[in-house]
This record gives structure tokens, C-alpha cells and sequence, in this order.
């Protein structure tokens, strides 16, 4: 969300940031609706104002015995009495006209992100590792399977059950699978609250239109959300929940950073992936994810951004992983974020990179939507804080990433050292008798 007043100040920085995002100048639409709201306020208050003088000026022909004036007076404070449904609804409208075009404009790319139209744009930050194929992991595995055919094959990932049960794009794993999964969540959390300092929490699945719209998904992206009969909205990430622990809030700076993990399920419609993933369950409409949130101080929130990156790293380096971080380019970018780096982990089964983490930095977006804000050590403020949101990482797609890179000739999984006190001392997944 942008303040109208910064526009108005910075015009051509405001443009300049949307054609990098590949959207046309805005400024002069959005300063004509400012323009729109400032006449109407103005009418209302020169209403409001013209009414308090004549309430004075009436007690004074009052006070004179000039009732004719008064009469006339108090005729001209009815019809501006009438006038005023007319002006506060001018005023009402012309401020939700101006909101809900603020409110539908991503935010603007930080100068050192990539410029680029898509996917195609983004850049090599690092690399971690190297392919397990190229040093000797899959030993006798001439041709790596994908992890739904190496689920399947065990009898423990079962995709036609969860499409009696709810159609496509879901999925039941059972027994040894099933706790391999959950034993990832577990080393997770486990890793971001022992190691990096992190607050667990466990935080509602439902919540109010406010969070949604806080975190910039609400109103662009709500065909991307379901919602229940109540009203409420399923969360497509912990990020809703934990970013607006601060909306409506007025923090101290002695209390920031805030950092906020959560292991929850997420619910998401993929409406805009017709016909994309369909075998498998890379891409579902309820799959599991550990979120990473931080709430900082404006000039902290750049370093913030590298930290919360390197924590997420340090989850597959425990794993043993190979993957890629890459600068996603401007027209690649979330909806809400400044600046994003994603990590790809890469899939023998697949033979490619796919993305398992995004760590984005936000600035004060997400904050004015959230009237988020903080007041300075000496008591200065307030000002709006900065929000970061990551994944620390994706559940379901850390399982595929340790099928198919843990995978033997005889289809059996080899279990990551790391995660092995988590399956009760059990070292590889088998075939059940």
C-alpha cells in the first residue's frame, strides 16, 4: 500500500518503479482521485465550518432581538443540514475509489533487483553443493524416478484415495512416508527455534478479510484463496497470520526484531496453474509449509532479508541438498514484496531446479495496509515498521527433494542422516510386507 502524499512527492520514482514491473505510469490517474478526495473533504469541512459560524451568528441576532435574521440564518443551517448526507457520501466515495486503486498496485522493486519480464529474468545469486548423480548419492540409479512414482511403487503416497476423497490435486501418504513427512516439519521448527531464534507459534488456519488484505492478498489475488460459508478465509501461508501479530500495534523499537515460525497446513485454489504439475504433489491445494516472518526496524530490514535466506539455507544444508538461490527479476516478483531470492532444489527425478523457498523483504507495504508501526528508543514516532516473510521450507516439497535425491536401485529411500532420530532410528523406507 503506498501513501498517496509520497506519490504526489515522487511522482516520476513512483512511475519509474511500475514500468519496471511492467505496468504503465499510474501517478496522474491516482493524483486526479487524490485530487477527487481533497474537493470533497474540502466541501464537507467548508459545510461544517459555514454551520459553526452561523450557530454563532444566530446566538448573536438571538442575543440582539433580531429574529428575522435568525429565521434567515437558521433556514440557511438547514439547507446546508441537507447538504451534508450528499457530502460525506461525496467524501466516502472519492476516499474508496482512491483506496482501491492504491491497494490493487504491487509494490516497487528495490534498485538492485533484476530488471526482466518473467521467470527468465532471474539470476544466479549462488549455489550450494553439487547434483547427487554427479558425486555418487544414487548409486545404481541409472534413471531417477519422480517421487509420486516412487511413492507409489512403495504403496505409501496414494493419489487415487485422495481423489475420491477431494478431487484432484491432493494427495494421502501413509506409514513410513506419512512420518517422513512429518518428521521434516519437525526438524524444521526444531532448527529455526533452537538454532536461529525464532518464536514457535501455532496460529488460527481461519481468518478475517483485515489479515488478508493486510499481507496484499486481498482484493487482487482472492480467486487464488477459498473461503468458508462463516466468512472466514483458509490461509495460503502461516505469513498472514504471523505478519498481522502487529496490525493496529504500536511496538517499541526495544522489541524489534520480532521473528515468528509456524509449521501449518495451507490451502491454496491454483487457479492460475490449469493444466501445470498435475502428477504428484508439487503443486496442491492443501499441502504443509514452515513460515519464517520478521517484523524490523526500517534500516535493519536489508540485513534482515540476508539472515532470513541463510536460515533457510541451513535447512537443506542439514539435509544434504543440492540447490541454487536465485534473484527473482522484477516481473517475477510477489505482488507485496521489494526484493525476493528464491531457493531451487534440485531433482533427480524431474532432472531440474524447483523452487522449495522465497524470502522477501517488503518494506512498509504490508505495514500501511496493517497500520503496523513502531516508536524509536528516544520516543520518536511513530513510523511504520518493515515486514519480511520466507519459507523455512515448503514441507511437501522437501519430501520430493529427499525421495527422489535419497532414492536406491531397489525404489527403497535412504533416510537423511539429520532426520533419522526423528523416525525412531529408522534409516531407509521400504516396500511395507
Amino acid at each position: 500500500m503506498y501513501d498517496i502524499r509520497w506519490i504526489r512527492e515522487n511522482a516520476e520514482a513512483f512511475d519509474r518503479g511500475l514500468q519496471r514491473r511492467g505496468l504503465e505510469k499510474l501517478s496522474s490517474s491516482l493524483l486526479a482521485l487524490d485530487d477527487q478526495r481533497r474537493s470533497a473533504i474540502g466541501k464537507s469541512q467548508a459545510a461544517q465550518e459555514r454551520r459553526n459560524a452561523l450557530s454563532k451568528e444566530i446566538g448573536k441576532a438571538m442575543g440582539q432581538k433580531d429574529l428575522a435574521l435568525a429565521e434567515q440564518l437558521k433556514a440557511e443551517v438547514a439547507a446546508l443540514k441537507e447538504q451534508v448526507p450528499a457530502l460525506e457520501a461525496e467524501e466516502k466515495a472519492a476516499v474508496e475509489a482512491l483506496n482501491a486503486q492504491l491497494s490493487a498496485i504491487p509494490n516497487t522493486p528495490l534498485d538492485e533487483v533484476p530488471d526482466g519480464a518473467d521467470e527468465h529474468g532471474n539470476v544466479l545469486l549462488h549455489a550450494h553443493g553439487v547434483k547427487p548423480e554427479e558425486r555418487g548419492l544414487l548409486k545404481g540409479v541409472n534413471d531417477p524416478k519422480e517421487h509420486y512414482e516412487l511413492g507409489e511403487a512403495l504403496g505409501q503416497m496414494d493419489f487415487e484415495t485422495a481423489a475420491k476423497l477431494s478431487g484432484s490435486r491432493f494427495v494421502v501418504l501413509e506409514r513410513q512416508v506419512a512420518r517422513l513427512s512429518r518428521a521434516i516439519g519437525q526438524f524444521m521448527l526444531d532448527t529455526h527455534t533452537d538454532e536461529h531464534g525464532y518464536t514457535e507459534v501455532n496460529p488460527p488456519l481461519l481468518v478475517r478479510d483485515a489479515a488478508v488484505y493486510g499481507v496484499g492478498q486481498l482484493p487482487k489475488f482472492e480467486e487464488d484463496l477459498f473461503r468458508t460459508t462463516t466468512g472466514h478465509w483458509l490461509i495460503s501461508t502461516a505469513e498472514v497470520t504471523l505478519t498481522n501479530f502487529v496490525a493496529e500495534m504500536i511496538v517499541s523499537e526495544e522489541e524489534l526484531p520480532r521473528r515468528y515460525t509456524a509449521l501449518t497446513p495451507c490451502f491454496r485454489s491454483e487457479a492460475g496453474s490449469a493444466g501445470r504439475d498435475t502428477r504428484g504433489m508439487l503443486r496442491q491445494h492443501q499441502f504443509e509449509k514452515v513460515e519464517l516472518v520478521s517484523i524490523t526496524a526500517p534500516e535493519k530490514s536489508r540485513e534482515e532479508h540476508e539472515r532470513m535466506l541463510s536460515c533457510a539455507e541451513n535447512v537443506l544444508k542439514k539435509l544434504d541438498l543440492h540447490y541454487r538461490v536465485m534473484t527473482l527479476c522484477t516481473g517475477d516478483m510477489g505482488f507485496a514484496s521489494q526484493k525476493t531470492y528464491d531457493i531451487e532444489v534440485w531433482l533427480p527425478g524431474q532432472k531440474t531446479y524447483r523452487e522449495i523457498s522465497s524470502c522477501s523483504v517488503c518494506g512498509d507495504f504490508q505495514a500501511r495496509r496493517m497500520n503496523a508501526r513502531y516508536k524509536t528508543k528516544d520516543g520518536k514516532g511513530p513510523f511504520f515498521v518493515h515486514t519480511l516473510n520466507g519459507s523455512g521450507t515448503a514441507v511437501g516439497r522437501a519430501l520430493i527433494a529427499v525421495m527422489e535425491n535419497y532414492q536406491n536401485a531397489d525404489g527403497s529411500i535412504t533416510v537423511p542422516e539429520v532426520l533419522v532420530p526423528y523416525m525412531r532410528g529408522m534409516t531407509r523406507i521400504e516396500k511395507a510386507a
